[in-house]
C-alpha cells in the first residue's frame, strides 16, 4: 500500500494521559483534546519531511479512517500534522 501525494497513512497511538496532580484523564476526556499521537506507517509521494516510523501529533478532526488487511489505519493530509518526535 502507497499514499499518493501529500497524504500519509498513520496508525493511532492511544497515550495515557496524566494531569500534573496524577489524575489520569478517562479515554472519553482524553478524546477531546484537540491532538492526537500517531505512528507514520507509510508517508505519500510528495512528503518530504514527515518519513515511515515517525512519530507524530496530528489534529483529531483531520482525517479519514479506513481498514485494509483488517487494520484500522487513519489517513491525514501533510498540513495537518503539528509536531514530528
Amino acid at each position: 500500500m502507497k499514499p499518493i501525494g501529500k497524504y500519509i497513512l498513520i496508525k493511532t497511538i492511544e497515550e495515557t494521559i496524566k494531569t500534573s496532580s496524577g489524575l489520569i484523564l478517562s479515554a472519553e476526556d482524553s478524546n477531546q483534546l484537540r491532538y492526537k499521537k500517531g505512528l507514520v506507517v507509510k508517508p505519500g509521494t510528495e512528503v518530504e519531511v514527515i518519513k515511515e516510523g515517525d512519530s507524530i501529533y496530528y489534529d483529531t478532526r483531520a482525517g479519514y479512517s479506513m481498514v485494509i488487511n483488517s487494520e484500522t489505519y487513519t489517513i491525514i493530509v501533510e498540513r495537518d500534522v503539528v509536531v514530528v518526535l
